[in-house]
């Protein structure tokens, strides 16, 4: 099992503030790690970057929506 980022560009994952994540995205959709990456950026609350296909704020809003679920 491998992480498709492995064989890409570190940067496209880090874009600038305001910059494209679309590739980064793009490589997430083919990875067979996908779910683990994300479950590993959710637990550790990594801050930056595109992790299991989702940025920051996209990881912020399912943190949100998890913890509506929990307390609904």
């Amino acid at each position: 099992m491998s992480a498709l980022c492995g064989e890409t560009d570190p940067e496209a994952f880090f874009p600038e503030k305001g910059g494209s994540t679309r590739d980064a995205k793009r490589v997430c959709t083919g990875c067979e790690v996908r779910a683990e990456c994300l479950e590993f950026a959710l637990t550790n609350d990594e801050r930056f970057g595109i992790w299991g296909g989702l940025s920051e704020r996209e990881r912020r809003r399912l943190r949100l929506q998890r913890r509506d679920a929990i307390t609904a």
